[in-house]
């Protein structure tokens, strides 16, 4: 299982950001459409990612909820046909949500940076610090705090949970 420390953070001016991340970034960007869709599952989080170009990725994670710099252990599987893929799960386990979002992403070094335009939200960065086999999780976690450092973003910005938390509970109608 891969495993990544993540932060993920609400900021106002993601252009600024951007200027900051485009300074220090050993690549990029390249610029995604996703399209993720979030599923009930009795542990962790399992979601469906629908890329722009039509194929997509089914992504298992165990992630804690805080807003702090957190460890993920995920396992990603390709997935050639998505829309299929999506209304069986959905119908074995029930949609709880769907993000869609438009993703700039840079590197540095082991770090993916990402500047994310996400529907109905706004504009946030995450973070991944990508761990090696057997790497302690405090150096990925120093890691995300001295990039937060380096693009601008306080600890106050940060939030916890993943984006489809964010938003506001459906409430039914009679």
């Amino acid at each position: 299982m891969a495993r990544n420390v993540e932060i993920k953070a609400r900021v106002d001016d993601l252009a600024s950001v951007e200027d900051r991340a485009r300074a220090i970034a050993g690549s990029g960007p390249i610029d995604l459409a996703q399209d993720d869709t979030f599923f009930a599952c009795a542990r962790g989080r399992l979601k469906l990612r629908e890329l722009g170009d039509g194929h997509g990725e089914l992504i298992h994670y165990f992630r804690a909820d805080d807003s702090g710099p957190k460890v993920s252990d995920y396992v990603i599987s390709p997935a050639p046909d998505p829309q299929s893929l999506r209304e069986a799960l959905g119908r074995a386990f029930g949609i709880i949500g769907r993000v869609r979002k438009r993703r700039r992403l840079y590197h540095l070094d082991r770090t993916r940076i990402h500047l994310d335009d996400v529907e109905g939200l706004g504009a946030f960065v995450e973070l991944e610090v990508v761990l090696r086999d057997g790497e302690a999780v405090e150096r990925g976690r120093a890691e995300a705090a001295r990039i937060m450092g380096l693009l601008g973003i306080d600890e106050s910005q940060l939030v916890q949970g993943a984006y489809v938390d964010l938003f506001a509970p459906a409430k039914e109608t009679a």
